[in-house]
């Protein structure tokens, strides 16, 4: 053996121990260094589009491993994540948030239109849960289950009792397309027990609760939501008005509407312009280049006048649509200034089944207005419509107060504004005495009594159909003394001059409220609008021939 061998004998073991305890160390180094994750599941391709401050950061997953191996108690590492991510959301904007994955599906279902379940719309009377209404085509409709069926148990359960909670039923009614449960229900009718045992299917949900004619020529349409189908909702209702019954006017209800999709604010629009490339909103932000909507010109009905229905409930895609008819003077905005919402969101998956929606950009109006209102940590944004009322923005006009006072101006040259809604053309102050503690306490009991009013005269109100009811029913003295009664017996006490004065409020609800328990939320709709100021007001400015000639002359400056 030369001796270059015998020295390389010598030192190749030593230099295998070293590689091994070198590859130990770097072992136990990169337990302690895991390999960092971005929040939001971006594919490789699109890594590289991401600044590069935002990769192989991983800050937050060392703390959380720190505090999970070394904190003195145990500790919730899902809880922590969660309020960790919650806490950088809400220093960016108050619209950016977390969805866990619990919630994800109820918050998609929403938006999508529809949910999983037996199809049912129930209410709790007096520790009993009652069948008010079956959806057409669900499973429950399709087994039998009736209008004033009592729901006594759901699997084993009983649904009785203190047990009759309408969240905890609802999570067990809903479920997966295609699983199946099994209902016990009561008949007071026949007094007899049956179990159904039902298959769950897709529910379709109406984002378009109501939609008639409110006279020969003007049509009705209320838009709850944007869904995934509500321009599709919306077109059958306007070609059922338009084709069968004449409409030329059109009153589009946005109030209480929070947003939803975009794109169908979008296609109703091009249904309301007849001119090609008309921008109707557009949507811009830092790390998002300039989107513009425009209308298609390919609308299949000339409608004539528009008024649009709003208030502090109409945000997001209302406001699009609020906005973009006020600036092109398309039609009049009536009602009271929406909530101010001009933040566009993308909604990003994350690994475990949750998700974040993040703000990417803002939306403006065609002239140019952003209607966000204000926020930051000098802002109270979460009560920004109570402090309306406090300051009297409800009531009057004048009492208005916007962050932005920059004039824009419409396509007719009319001043508006942005910074915090749409400032309706035509201002309809709130009822103040539907926000007094009388009435909000007598409210309460209005469904239960309906209800119970319904079951005992279903037969001739069948018999009367919807519209006899709305033009003819009257409430009696007798009828709304005995609601008094039952308020009394359930704990609510009315002093003869608090009584007095919500006395004609309450006997219009009573109505509607018997209405919506016979007839759905289309019942309550017609009863109630019937009433309505601000759509009196429509009715009366859609009638005229030139309806924008009198706020533009007020308006110009």
């Amino acid at each position: 053996m030369t001796e270059e061998k015998r020295k390389w004998n010598v030192w190749l073991p030593l230099m295998l121990s070293v590689v091994m305890v070198a590859g130990i160390l770097i072992g136990v180094k990169m337990q302690d260094n895991p390999p960092t994750t971005i929040a939001i599941d971006v594919p490789v391709q699109e890594k590289k589009q991401l600044p590069p401050s935002s990769l192989g950061q991983g800050k937050l997953e060392e703390l959380i491993r720190y505090i999970e191996s070394r904190y003195v108690d145990d500790v919730d590492k899902e809880f922590l994540v969660k309020e960790a991510i919650d806490n950088i959301l809400h220093q960016l904007d108050p619209h950016s948030s977390y969805i866990s994955a619990e919630d994800l599906k109820a918050v998609t279902d929403q938006l999508e239109g529809s949910f999983d379940g037996i199809g049912i719309e129930f209410l709790v009377v007096n520790d009993t849960v009652v069948v008010v209404s079956t959806i057409a085509g669900g499973p429950a409709r399709k087994a039998g289950i009736l209008p004033g069926d009592q729901i006594v148990g759901v699997e084993d359960s009983l649904v009785l009792g203190v047990n009759a909670d309408a969240d905890k039923l609802l999570k067990h009614l809903k479920g997966e397309k295609g699983s199946e449960v099994l209902v016990k229900v009561y008949r007071p009718s026949t007094r007899s027990t049956e179990t159904f045992e039902l298959t769950r299917d897709k529910i379709p949900v109406s984002s378009v609760s109501a939609a008639y004619m409110l006279d020969d020529e003007t049509g009705y349409i209320k838009v709850d939501r944007f869904s995934a189908h509500t321009y599709e909702e919306f077109m059958t209702a306007l070609e059922n008005m338009v084709e069968k019954q004449g409409m030329k006017h059109l009153v589009l209800d946005l109030r209480q509407n929070p947003g939803g999709y975009l794109q169908e604010a979008v296609n109703i629009l091009s249904q309301l312009f007849s001119e090609k490339e008309r921008l109707l909103v557009y949507t811009e932000g830092t790390h998002s280049s300039r989107s513009e909507y425009k209308s298609t010109g390919r609308n299949f009905y000339d409608l004539n006048n528009i008024a649009v229905l709003v208030d502090e409930g109409s945000a997001s895609a209302s406001e699009i649509v609020a906005g973009a008819i006020q600036d092109w003077d398309r039609g009049v905005i009536i009602g009271r200034r929406t909530f101010g919402k001009g933040l566009v969101q993308e909604q990003y998956p994350l690994r475990d089944g949750s998700a974040i929606r993040l703000t990417v950009a803002r939306y403006f109006t065609p002239s140019g207005r952003c209607i966000q209102k204000p926020y930051g940590a000098e802002t109270d944004y979460a009560h920004d419509l109570s402090e309306r009322l406090e300051h009297g923005e409800m009531f009057d006009k004048d009492s208005i107060q916007l962050a932005d006072t920059i004039q824009y101006k419409t396509n007719a040259g009319r001043v508006v504004f942005g910074g915090g809604g749409i400032v309706p053309d035509i201002f309809i102050p709130m009822d103040s005495l539907l926000i007094s503690s009388a009435f909000i306490s007598a409210n309460r009991h209005i469904p239960s009594f309906t209800y119970q009013y319904v079951e005992a005269h279903r037969a001739e109100l069948e018999e009367m159909g919807l519209d006899a009811f709305v033009e003819g029913f009257t409430l009696s003295d007798e009828l709304l003394n005995e609601f008094r009664s039952y308020c009394e017996a359930n704990g609510t006490k009315l002093s003869k001059s608090d009584w007095a004065k919500i006395r004609d409020r309450v006997r219009i609800h009573l109505k509607a409220g018997i209405a919506q328990n016979k007839w759905s939320e289309a019942g309550y709709v017609k009863v109630m609008n019937r009433v309505d100021p601000a759509v009196v007001k429509a009715l009366e400015f859609v009638k005229k021939d030139n309806p924008l000639s009198k706020i533009q002359a007020e308006n110009l400056q």
